[in-house]
């Protein structure tokens, strides 16, 4: 058993999550969790909404309420969503806690100290109307070294390359399509440069990443400068330093800060205050980051070199700081881009689809078995409505929803429960040896976070098991005389249902705990997370957290069937859709 982070990025507090979000890091972290805390590791998954910065500002102007009011409503939203998917958080938080500003200080009175973050006057974009501060990636314009015209003001997603916004040709704001006006004002900036040396060697110690997140990774390496870590902002993480009351720290800053901050905040919630340092300073703990890969280069340079910087270990060397020396991620997982009917989901212009809407009108294992098959793991993917249906019907209802069912059901026919199987053919044999099989490779692919061969492996699996079915016909099988076998064939098969569930747990979480009780199983299969109201540690105002108890449930290995155990007759445990709903969502769509 080992101690494993999942560090699981922070959606943005300025509207509701559509699935476009939760594809790229909401279920792929928590299939991962879910299968090795099943495997037998000690998981913290830890997340939160990310509520500072102008974004929030301009959201709550929009709404004419303040950007305190605007956090609190999309937080909970945003909480009720990851709630509703069943992502399994040890603790998801936000960063608008007193332990959050604290950890925050914390680093970078560290980093300050070890010289790390110096001061200097730069150009800073304002917008001309309004007087504010805009934040660099609501400034677009074409990028100076590859031409791309929609490069950000933080960095063009192209090219790759890091960007200060007055770097840009022809810079104009996202909000309001205005020519940003540069002025002079003194900035705290992380001096990035001095971390490259460090970072290169570390990157090059990485194995088994996915390449394009290395190969990225490492190509900026020799381009990184000092990078801006405070802003002229109103609403954000004060800096603990005398004269910079009127600025704030910039939100990439502060948001990356809370993973630590996250894991010291469930320490201190389960009452033991040190418990986070099992997962941060142990040397052989593990951390894996999740996340779209438009924030690889936070997770994978900019990240690491504060955790570096802290521990007193880039080339200005130092000493660490008040919490001790931090553990380098061990992995960046990073996915891609997926989209909606051939277009890019864009809430402005409706092209979207909430969580909370999808799982009003469809079951969340639905669309956690479509992000599985056909999300953007290593390549942009395309959600399309006849895709979904097509998934859903033809794969989840007619290949796995219809073995349990016709499984379960002729066991409860001819024998009222599980039979008691004679003497196993080879057929027999080998179907069961070849589930069993599934656990090494199903298990070996999830931890390689390969989530779509893992998820294709077990369904293969479960067709092994349909064939089986198919060739041994047990309904064929109506003489007194021709029971044993019938039992054997049917044990045999609801013994394959039995893995096979366990085998597609960390995906389909909700109705596995559904095919658990249908085959006689008691207790809690698949742990559930919790919505629970809390009071801020150090005096602020409630909020709702995601946590649960992921102790209980079933291990990722064999379950040995009782024969005798009683079967009922099931109802579906997945919902066959009409083929109107295509139309009918196209047709929310353009409305």
């Amino acid at each position: 058993m080992s101690h494993v982070l999942a560090a699981v990025a922070w959606p943005y507090a300025n509207g509701p999550r559509h699935i476009g979000h939760v594809s790229g890091f909401g279920v792929p972290s928590d299939v991962f969790s879910r299968y090795m805390r099943m495997a037998g590791h000690d998981v913290l998954m830890v997340s939160g909404t990310d509520e500072h910065g102008t974004p929030i500002q301009v959201q709550a102007d929009a709404e004419g309420i303040t950007p305190r009011e605007a956090v609190d409503k999309y937080n909970r939203m945003i909480v009720e969503d990851l709630h509703g998917l069943g992502l399994a958080y040890d603790l998801f938080t936000r960063t608008t806690t007193g332990n959050h500003y604290a950890v925050v200080q914390e680093l970078f009175t560290a980093l300050h100290a070890n010289g790390y973050v110096i001061a200097k006057t730069t150009q800073a974009a304002v917008s001309p109307s309004t007087g504010r501060g805009l934040p660099d990636r609501y400034i677009e314009g074409t990028c100076p070294h590859c031409g791309y015209t929609s490069a950000r003001g933080d960095q063009c997603d192209n090219c790759g390359h890091q960007l200060d916004p007055i770097d840009l040709i022809n810079p104009k704001s996202k909000i309001n399509g205005e020519t940003p006006q540069f002025i002079d004002t003194e900035h705290y900036f992380l001096d990035l440069s001095a971390f490259a040396e460090a970072l290169g060697t570390w990157l090059d110690s990485r194995e088994g990443w996915r390449p394009n997140v290395l190969k990225f990774s490492r190509n900026l390496v020799d381009d990184l400068r000092p990078r801006p870590i405070t802003r002229d902002l109103e609403w954000g993480v004060p800096i603990p330093q005398e004269g910079w009351d009127t600025k704030r720290f910039y939100v990439w800053f502060d948001a990356v800060i809370g993973y630590l901050s996250a894991s010291i905040e469930w320490a201190r919630r389960t009452g033991d205050p040190q418990a986070w340092r099992q997962w941060w300073q142990t040397p052989e703990s593990r951390a894996y980051y999740f996340m779209g890969k438009d924030n690889i280069v936070f997770h994978s340079l900019i990240w690491p070199s504060m955790l570096l910087g802290y521990s007193g270990r880039g080339d200005k060397g130092g000493k660490p700081g008040e919490l001790g020396e931090l553990n380098l991620p061990t992995e960046v997982v990073s996915s891609e881009y997926l989209t909606m009917e051939g277009r890019k989901f864009s809430s402005s212009r409706r092209i979207v689809i909430y969580v909370r809407d999808f799982l009003a009108r469809y079951d969340a294992d639905a669309l956690r078995y479509f992000i599985a098959v056909a999300g953007p793991e290593t390549t942009d993917t395309d959600f399309t409505w006849s895709e979904f249906l097509r998934r859903n019907n033809d794969e989840l209802v007619a290949g796995w929803g219809n073995l349990v069912n016709r499984t379960v059901s002729m066991a409860a026919k001819n024998f009222g429960g599980v039979p008691t199987p004679g003497e196993l053919t080879d057929a027999d044999r080998e179907l069961l040896a070849a589930v069993r099989a599934g656990f090494d490779s199903v298990g070996g692919l999830i931890e390689q976070h390969k989530q779509k061969a893992a998820i294709n492996e077990a369904m293969r699996i479960v067709g092994e098991v349909n064939k089986y079915l198919s060739d041994q016909s047990p309904w064929k099988l109506k003489g007194e005389d021709e029971r044993p076998r019938l039992a054997t064939i049917l044990h045999t098969a609801l013994q394959a249902v039995v893995d096979c569930n366990t085998l597609l747990t960390p995906y389909l979480p909700h109705s596995a705990q559904k095919i658990h009780e249908l085959l006689g199983g008691e207790g809690v299969h698949a742990p559930m997370p919790r919505i629970e109201e809390v009071s801020d540690l150090d005096g602020g105002p409630d909020y709702p957290i995601l946590t649960g108890d992921y102790t209980v449930g079933t291990k990722w290995e064999p379950r040995t069937l009782t024969p005798g155990t009683p079967l009922s007759a099931p109802t579906p445990v997945f919902r066959k859709l009409d083929p109107s709903i295509v139309d009918e969502e196209l047709a929310r769509l353009e409305s």
